[in-house]
């Protein structure tokens, strides 16, 4: 398993020269909130939080019912009432689950997943590795 943080690691060891998209793709059969769990991340990305609720809910993966988001938003700052109607109404489920038909289309399979310059990577995600492979195809792409 990943620890917390993996991503923002890489984030912040390549600063500007790395352009990161996030996409979500909730594995509902393994995680039977990871779509609200989605949906929430999302809500917080629209009052500018969504790196704090992404920690939080890597972090608490275990409890991410309805309840334990809405603290989990109120936890990272958010406003609560407008998550909780947010949630309620589905304002997010459409981008979540439309996220997760490209990924699919893409040949994601699982989490996490990258693509580096538009390929799959497929191999070890540590931290270092992943700077390493990042790098090189930086070179790479510089080259043509």
């Amino acid at each position: 398993m990943l620890k917390t943080g993996f991503v923002q690691q890489v984030r912040r060891a390549l600063g500007d020269r790395l352009r990161f998209a996030f996409r979500n793709f909730p594995l509902t059969q393994i995680h039977e909130h990871a779509e609200h769990a989605a949906e929430v991340a999302e809500a917080a990305a629209a009052q500018g939080k969504f790196w704090p609720m992404h920690d939080w809910l890597f972090r608490h993966q275990a409890t991410l019912d309805d309840d334990s988001l809405v603290a989990g938003a109120q936890e990272v700052g958010l406003d609560v009432e407008r998550v909780r109607r947010e949630l309620a109404e589905g304002t997010y489920r459409a981008r979540v689950r439309e996220d997760f038909a490209t990924g699919i289309r893409s040949g994601v399979n699982g989490t996490p997943t990258f693509y580096i310059n538009g390929v799959r990577h497929d191999a070890d995600y540590g931290v270092e590795t992943l700077l390493a492979v990042i790098e090189h195809a930086g070179m790479a792409e510089s080259r043509r």
